[in-house]
């Protein structure tokens, strides 16, 4: 998965033409290191249709704040410019994909 910064991420997340999802995290965060894989996979088997990056919120905290996250590893999905679901915290798979359910159901 591809990083996104402060400075990048209207370009590349807000402006984007299909479902992004934003994983925010930091280095120190175990369990956001937990939960690297199973994006990694997701953003395997939705290429094409859905994107997936990661946002450093110790790097570049602009952009955690103005989306109040406060927890990590929190997981955002955006469409249309805007944030359409939010999962917080290291979730198993089936938690994520509910959550997202509508999004990846479109994006088939």
């Amino acid at each position: 998965m591809r990083s996104v910064s402060d400075e990048t991420f209207e370009a590349e997340v807000l402006a984007a033409e299909r479902p992004v999802v934003v994983d925010f995290w930091a280095p120190w965060c175990r369990p956001c290191k937990a939960i690297e894989p199973l994006f990694a996979q997701l953003a395997a088997e939705l290429a094409g249709r859905v994107e997936f990056v990661r946002m450093d919120v110790d790097a570049n905290p602009l952009t955690a704040a103005r989306y109040g996250v406060l927890a990590l590893p929190t997981a955002m999905l955006f469409a249309g410019g805007q944030p359409r679901a939010t999962v917080a915290g290291a979730r198993p798979r089936p938690d994520y994909e509910r959550a997202w359910a509508r999004w990846l159901e479109a994006a088939a």
